[in-house]
């Protein structure tokens, strides 16, 4: 393996955290309709875990609306009920034995 090879996986390995998140992430886009049911759409999870949505605006995570549980593998159609209309932006945490693994920013349509 060459140097530059060797420099590119060091990277890659750094802006992941570590090679159990590489196959854990969001399929759905970044945009959600304003409800108290957030379909967040399919997840696939390197494992068994949970995925929390959180308030998010101008770049700061706020309070917990709602979570619900993730298996290993594909997770279709995982829906979070947060029990009040949600109307601003949000962030989804994945995390898998209790380091958070992924993220994603949900812009919600006004």
């Amino acid at each position: 393996m060459s140097m530059k090879t060797l420099i590119f996986v060091a990277a890659a390995i750094a802006a992941t955290g570590s090679f159990a998140t590489a196959d854990t992430y969001f399929e759905f886009g970044p945009q959600l309709a304003p409800s108290d049911t957030l379909e967040l759409g399919l997840i696939t999870a390197d494992g068994d875990g949970v995925v929390e949505i959180y308030e998010y605006h101008t770049g700061v995570m706020g309070a917990l609306l709602g979570s619900e549980r993730l298996h290993a593998g594909a997770n279709p159609d995982v829906r979070i009920n947060t029990g009040v209309p949600v109307r601003q932006d949000v962030i989804a945490v994945v995390k898998i034995g209790g380091q958070v693994v992924a993220t994603k920013q949900f812009d919600i349509d006004s």
